[in-house]
């Protein structure tokens, strides 16, 4: 996402290689969305993966209004109607180059469309060849349960790491029963997990932390805590605190697939060394008994 949406700009033909290099490490799951510049992170994407057709697999997503200047905006509202779905999904293939789409997300539910309507959308999609797999974003049990009768959702996307586990109540024991992989968002806490922000850091106005409840700087300082206790668990793994965040995610089920982001070589190289990170059941109950007596600062959007 922010390859080509908020703060720092960025090069064209360094994300191009950035990917390229990332594909040579053994990374097969990229994710973008019509949204994302709006429209240039998919003919980004596109463009960086054409080489690599079907070695690697591709998520997109649908879901917002588009603004009739500026194209799709967080901002400007949802839309799950059909033909709003329909016409998205053309698009997005063709700044994918792609015949068909491997995963199309609900990036958003529309609470004016129902589910059953959006699964059946994305069902004929699939059955059209343009789409492989249908996934939802931030959608809750009861949601993802309607979803599913309809077309069955392959992945969920929503925000998980150690800081935001509001979905383990409900949400993952429903992927679980019904055979739903979990890609979470946000795996560091938006850049806050890998211990190198604090009170100090600003933001620039286009960046979301700069609005976001858990970047003020009181925030920053009363969630120090939680980046001590990655810091503990690290200083034995010899590990970085983003390792430790990872490993964590990657030790609950493994049907999760983290998708944190990256615009660097070095921290690529880093978030793919949490994989070969072993928390064992003793670590992982730390973790858990450190983090229950943390109240995080500051509420996640």
């Amino acid at each position: 996402m922010r390859m080509s949406f908020g703060d720092t700009p960025t090069d064209k033909q360094d994300m191009l290689r950035f990917m390229h290099k990332a594909v040579e490490r053994g990374v097969t799951f990229f994710d973008t969305a019509e949204v994302y510049g709006p429209f240039t992170n998919e003919a980004l994407v596109g463009e960086a993966l054409e080489p690599f057709r079907g070695k690697v697999v591709i998520a997109t997503k649908f879901g917002f209004k588009h603004d009739p200047e500026k194209g799709p905006h967080p901002g400007v509202g949802l839309d799950s109607r059909l033909e709003q779905i329909r016409r998205v999904a053309e698009a997005s293939l063709k700044r994918l180059r792609v015949e068909a789409i491997d995963l199309l997300y609900q990036h958003r539910v529309d609470p004016d469309v129902p589910i059953e309507d959006v699964a059946g959308a994305v069902k004929d999609l699939i059955q059209a060849g343009k789409v492989k797999h249908f996934g939802l974003s931030e959608a809750n049990a009861g949601t993802i349960r309607r979803a599913h009768a309809v077309q069955p959702v392959t992945a969920l996307q929503s925000e998980y790491s150690i800081w935001w586990r509001a979905i383990e109540s409900a949400v993952l024991p429903t992927c679980e029963e019904l055979g739903i992989g979990l890609v979470p968002y946000s795996p560091l806490g938006r850049g806050y997990l890998t211990g190198k922000i604090d009170e100090n850091t600003t933001y620039d106005s286009t960046d979301i932390r700069s609005r976001n409840p858990r970047f003020t700087q009181e925030a920053i300082k009363a969630n120090r805590v939680v980046i001590d206790l990655l810091e503990r668990i690290g200083a034995q793994k010899g590990a970085t605190p983003a390792q430790i965040a990872l490993a964590w995610l990657l030790a609950q089920k493994p049907w999760i697939v983290p998708i944190p982001g990256s615009r660097k070589l070095e921290r690529l190289d880093e978030n793919l060394g949490a994989a070969k990170i072993e928390l064992t059941e003793v670590d992982l109950d730390e973790i858990n008994r450190a983090m229950s007596q943390i109240s995080v600062v500051g509420s996640r959007y």
